[in-house]
């Protein structure tokens, strides 16, 4: 199996939908209580695809939809790709989607989109899983791999440079501890999602649009803090960009924790923690 089939398999998994003016593409599955997993980059839905169905077999129903500009959403060129606007397409998503109620799970940078939602409607959601993300956004820095993709000129010609192995070697070094649990097919469905039909003209626009702020670290924590939800920091502890005493702490101390639930996973531990982390979401949700 080659990445078109991955992709083509991935595709019909889900399905296609509208929301804030934009088409993009959601992976729906299962029936009860509704978690919502928003992604960060370089990943699209195609991340959460092993956690929707372990969502899905203990009873509730997982959905993870494309933010615009990656995996299979479309990609405008006037969208506005900073965290506000993503959150607002976020939430906007979620009221297609006809969720009166959901439990958030959010990851890199789908963190700041995420916690964009739950500020527009915390008296939507039922509990907030943070995995992997930053908080205090004001001091972030973006990892060495991604850092390049924030720089005019400089974003063009990495993403040209990026072939399949050193896309694949990147990836299995950063993001993947367990090497079995993803082949190089998956891995080059990842690039191939990342640069979609416009080059990956539209990730450049989101890597510039972070919004570094102290006003928007204050908003994200509090969210975390807000007390009508309970919360919870998992992460992977190997993670190289991320590290679980840096990030990981700052983002447990945010929501005010006792705890940290480690994973041995790097970044991506959606990937081969796919199983512990539902039953995590599960066990927050019963809450």
């Amino acid at each position: 199996m080659d990445a078109a089939e991955v992709i083509r398999l991935h595709e019909r998994s889900g399905r296609r939908f509208t929301a804030g003016g934009v088409g993009s593409f959601v992976l729906d599955q299962g029936s009860g209580e509704a978690v919502v997993c928003i992604h960060g980059v370089p990943a699209s839905a195609f991340l959460y695809r092993k956690v929707i169905k372990e969502l899905a077999d203990r009873g509730l129903r997982g959905i993870a939809f494309d933010l615009p500009g990656l995996g299979l959403a479309d990609r405008p060129a006037d969208f506005d790709y900073t965290w506000t606007g993503l959150g607002r397409f976020a939430t906007a998503a979620v009221k297609v989607l006809g969720l009166d109620r959901f439990h958030l799970v959010v990851h890199d940078i789908g963190g700041p989109v995420g916690f964009e939602v739950a500020a527009a409607m915390p008296e939507r959601v039922g509990s907030l899983t943070v995995l992997n993300a930053p908080v205090e956004v004001d001091t972030f820095r973006r990892p060495w791999v991604m850092e390049p993709l924030a720089h005019r000129g400089l974003g063009a010609v990495y993403l040209r440079v990026l072939n399949k192995p050193l896309f694949r070697r990147l990836m299995r070094w950063q993001g993947i501890a367990d090497q079995t649990k993803i082949t190089n097919a998956e891995l080059d469905a990842y690039l191939a999602l990342l640069r979609g039909a416009d080059g990956g003209q539209a990730l450049l626009k989101i890597m510039r649009g972070f919004e570094r702020t102290p006003a928007k670290r204050e908003k994200y924590g509090s969210v975390l803090r807000d007390g009508r939800y309970p919360v919870q920091i998992v992460w992977g502890e190997d993670d190289p960009a991320l590290k679980i005493n840096v990030s990981g702490e700052r983002a447990r101390i945010a929501a005010g924790l006792d705890t940290i639930h480690r994973l041995p996973a790097k970044h991506f531990l959606q990937e081969d923690q796919a199983p512990a982390l539902a039953d995590l979401i599960a066990k927050i949700v019963s809450r």
